[in-house]
């Protein structure tokens, strides 16, 4: 059901957004940045931008319209979880398997799987991404953070935009390296010259989103080298795109990766450290999983033909 409210203020305030989700707890931040975007909510009858600073005498209308129907259907697939609580959900997504919903993916997904796990978790104004605060791609296995209700979501949202959690991950890459770490700081944007997939492919472009990826040489193979990265910026897929922009494509990447490399499922990356602050005590939270078999398995056929 939609619903509406109206506040009169008597004070002065801060930023708009902040003063709105404090006052309606139903409301997170993060949904009531969405609602000013989308004109629904109004400040002396204008539109005004989330960080327009509350008066003394303000009203504040707001109009919440009813949640798009959620279309996906829970579905009985095992879950990998490595944490739950009253709030989140951390689970090891394995390689294959879709986060969300999609054109082309409608069903045996990620959200398919929660659903039938848990009926709590964070709406998501779309409907068909409840809980989701970020994704890793299909064929990317690893830690993903689920939010089971708005503050939750908002808290980790906010802890990805500001960069205050911890994403780290192990890519078998082709080549070698004559570094042993560094950083890749390059725009990432849809890639203008891509006509064969739909648009899918992302590239280094100069008016592309800023996208800042670490990385650090683990161990050097006869013309593939296994790396660590760690993500500072989360843009649609940054390390694949990143490493393949410095020559070293990841292992089996079908989009970005040459014909000629590692037999597998797809590229062999995998989200192996997740770590944030827990939205309601404020407790870091840190979890590791190892790869999957078939990346631990390329792993020993490489150091057995370096030998």
């Amino acid at each position: 059901m939609p619903k509406k409210y109206e506040l009169q203020v008597e004070n002065e305030y801060g930023r708009l957004d902040k003063f709105v989700s404090e006052q309606i707890p139903d409301l997170s931040r993060t949904r009531v940045k969405e609602l000013v975007k989308e004109k629904e909510i109004l400040v002396n009858h204008k539109v005004e931008k989330v960080s327009y600073k509350i008066q003394a005498g303000d009203k504040i209308e707001i109009n919440v319209p009813a949640v798009k129907p959620l279309d996906v259907v829970p579905e009985n697939i095992p879950l990998d979880i490595v944490y739950e609580d009253e709030d989140v959900i951390v689970v090891n997504k394995p390689q294959g398997m879709v986060v969300h919903p999609a054109p082309g993916h409608p069903d045996h997904t990620l959200v398919n799987a929660l659903l039938y796990h848990t009926q709590d978790l964070a709406q998501s104004p779309e409907g068909f991404r409840p809980g989701i605060v970020h994704r890793i791609d299909k064929d990317t296995s690893g830690l993903l953070m689920i939010a089971k209700n708005a503050k939750a979501r908002e808290s980790l949202e906010d802890q990805l935009a500001h960069k205050t959690n911890k994403r780290i991950y192990w890519a078998i890459v082709h080549g070698n390296f004559g570094e042993e770490n560094g950083v890749i700081d390059a725009p990432i944007g849809r890639n203008p010259y891509d006509r064969k997939n739909d648009r899918k492919k992302m590239a280094v472009v100069e008016n592309g989103k800023k996208a800042v990826t670490h990385f650090k040489v683990l161990k050097q193979f006869k013309g593939y080298s296994l790396i660590e990265c760690q993500l500072e910026t989360g843009r649609t897929h940054q390390i694949r795109v990143h490493l393949d922009y410095i020559g070293h494509a990841v292992a089996g990447d079908p989009l970005y990766g040459p014909r000629k490399t590692l037999k597998g499922n797809g590229q062999f990356l995998h989200a192996k450290v997740l770590g944030f602050k827990h939205p309601r005590t404020g407790k870091w939270l840190e979890f590791t999983v190892e790869p999957p078999k078939i990346f631990q398995d390329a792993l020993a056929q490489l150091e057995k033909a370096s030998e």
